[in-house]
Parts: structure tokens; C-alpha cells; sequence
């Protein structure tokens, strides 16, 4: 009796869990990117978001540093855009589906961010080649973790 109760309350949860990260993947979400005018790469990597079903809010700014220092974008961590979603800060080429699990997952972090701008990232791409890079997440310590990994090609 006990085991089947108990059964029944984490099935519960877990497609509540489920049920939660599916609509994150599913619905629209909002994005605030934070650019300069004169990169290329940058209009890319917003094609890449609206295209898995991000609506971005493009702001082109003079000097993009200071949001980065607004939101504790250290320079280790910097890349050429700075972007905000539902209270995290996305900074760099990170991939659509990092910034969904982010999302999913709602770790303690500040962010993700994938520091400098490696080839082969959304918006970098260059042939069928890619660079092997990571998806850090950061705390307001500049604390980091590894929240991905890409293998080079």
C-alpha cells in the first residue's frame, strides 16, 4: 500500500516536472539582446533564437560593455552580446537549446555565457567545422560551472 502511494505521488511530480519543461521548450519566449551595430555575427546568432522559437526584443546600443558590467559579465566570461530572459543573463553564442534547459532547469546561477567567440557556435558557424567549446554557468561570484560541452569537428 505504502509503495504504491508513494509510486503514485512521484509519477505526480515527475510529469509535473515534465509537463513544466515541455511548455519552457514549446511557447514563445521573450529575449532582450543587447548588441553593437557593426557585428555580423551577432544578427546571426538572433536568426539562430527566432528560429527555435525565441521572439527577440534587438537592442543596438554604442557601448554593450556597460550592460556586461550592469549584469556581473566578468571579462573572462565576455563575448559580443549580452542578453537577458526571464532574470538570467545569456552572454555570447550560446546555443538555443542551452538557453531552453536554463530555462527548464532554473538552476541558482546568474547565467550561462560561452566565453569569447568560438567557431562552430550559433552565429560563428564556418563551414562544417567547429571548434570544441563549453557553456559555462555563473553565479554573482563569478563562481563557474561547465553546463554543456561541444565536441570540436
Amino acid at each position: 500500500m505504502r509503495f504504491s502511494y508513494f509510486l503514485s505521488v512521484g509519477i505526480l511530480l515527475f510529469s509535473g516536472l515534465l509537463s513544466a519543461e515541455v511548455e519552457v521548450l514549446s511557447k514563445p519566449m521573450t529575449i532582450e539582446v543587447y548588441r553593437s551595430a557593426g557585428c555580423g555575427c551577432c544578427g546571426k546568432w538572433l536568426a539562430h533564437l527566432k528560429a527555435n522559437q525565441f521572439n527577440v526584443v534587438d537592442h543596438v546600443l554604442e557601448n554593450v560593455d556597460s550592460v556586461k558590467k550592469r549584469y556581473a559579465v566578468s571579462a573572462e566570461l565576455a563575448s559580443c552580446h549580452t542578453a537577458l530572459i526571464n532574470g538570467y543573463v545569456v552572454e555570447g553564442h550560446v546555443p538555443a537549446a542551452d538557453i531552453k534547459k536554463l530555462l527548464a532547469e532554473k538552476p541558482k546561477v546568474l547565467g550561462i555565457s560561452v566565453p569569447g567567440m568560438p567557431m562552430g557556435t550559433p552565429g560563428m558557424e564556418m563551414g562544417s567545422n567547429a571548434d570544441a567549446y563549453e557553456v559555462l554557468s555563473f553565479d554573482q561570484d563569478q563562481k563557474t560551472q561547465v553546463f554543456n560541452h561541444y565536441e570540436a569537428k
